[in-house]
């Protein structure tokens, strides 16, 4: 089983590789572009066979350890 977790900023919270992403875009003609934001995805491949038990330790492993929830959140996608 796959875990794709995906972290990004809390909405509020200033993202500098975003807003560097959205200038170069812009220099570079992409005028229509609003808004960039910048996260990070992370693949977890699990030995675990219930969908449910694995989610929760991903969701587990993101509050320790892969996202500073005061700043981030994330996303969890579990794949067979």
């Amino acid at each position: 089983m796959k875990a794709v977790v995906n972290v990004f900023l809390k909405n509020g919270v200033l993202d500098s590789q975003g807003k560097a992403v959205h200038h170069a875009l812009s220099s570079h003609g992409f005028g229509s572009v609003h808004d960039v934001r910048v996260g990070k995805q992370i693949i977890i491949e699990m030995g675990e066979n219930n969908a449910e038990e694995a989610k929760e330790k991903v969701a587990q492993m993101c509050e320790d350890l892969l996202a500073n929830t005061v700043i981030e959140d994330y996303t969890i996608e579990m794949q067979a």
